[in-house]
């Protein structure tokens, strides 16, 4: 009589690093099946960090784990993915070449809050519009970014947009995004969505350092779903 082998249900770590990218492999029906220490690893593995081609490291660990433990990729259940890509772009004061639309501010605004020394050559596109305190509107015109949209749209990854005082109302910052998106395409972000808090330039800064990073994390998430899919790992 043949003994039925219980499935395996094994977990995946990934960490794409600055200079390492790490890889564990993590068993939760192997080992003790009771207390903090329940599972077991089976293996974990390091491969330097292709900045290029961030496939190119991930593969490196994570077949090395799969080779460690003699395990078919089939019985990996769940995939966890962590990286401290974006931390690192911030020190570095990298990440990708984004538009930041102001609305309702003028460019003495960006003297503040070191947001001129963040935008760096980055374009900035003024518009009319924002509300006052109570969140009444003070006139939206958004024809000088319509116009500006397809040169942006090839010149850049993606957008921030602030609009004066949007934690009262996003109307005109919501009005901007889907302008933006629907004539780009691109990925944008607006400051409502990121910080309650008063202080237009500093949520202006806050929002063009989070857009920046869009596309770095894009390639990483398209990098680990692509391997994922090649190794049979769903």
């Amino acid at each position: 009589m043949r003994t039925k082998t219980k499935p395996r249900s094994l977990f995946l770590g990934i960490d794409t690093g600055g200079t390492y990218t790490d890889a564990v492999l993590w068993s939760e029906t192997e080992g003790p099946q009771h207390g903090p220490s329940k599972g077991k690893v089976l293996a974990k593995a390091k491969a330097l960090t292709t900045r290029h081609d961030l496939a190119v490291g991930i593969a490196g660990a994570v077949d090395a784990v799969l080779q460690r433990a003699g395990t078919d990729p089939t019985d990996i259940k769940l995939v966890s993915m962590s990286t401290t890509l974006a931390t690192n772009a911030l020190v570095e004061c990298q990440g990708g070449r984004v538009a930041l639309i102001m609305i309702g501010f003028s460019e003495a605004d960006l003297a503040r809050d070191g947001l001129r020394t963040a935008l760096g050559t980055d374009p900035v596109v003024f518009c009319p519009g924002g509300h006052d305190v109570h969140g009444n509107t003070a006139g939206l015109d958004l024809s000088g970014l319509q116009a500006a949209l397809p040169e942006l749209g090839g010149s850049v990854s993606g957008f921030a947009i602030c609009a004066y005082f949007a934690t009262r109302n996003p109307a005109h910052e919501i009005a901007a995004r889907n302008m933006i998106r629907e004539k780009t395409g691109l990925p944008v972000t607006a400051s409502h969505e990121l910080s309650a808090k008063l202080g237009g330039p500093r949520r202006a800064l806050t929002t063009l350092l989070n857009a920046r990073l869009i596309s770095m994390i894009d390639r990483l998430v398209a990098a680990t779903e692509g391997f994922l899919e090649q190794r049979s790992i769903s």
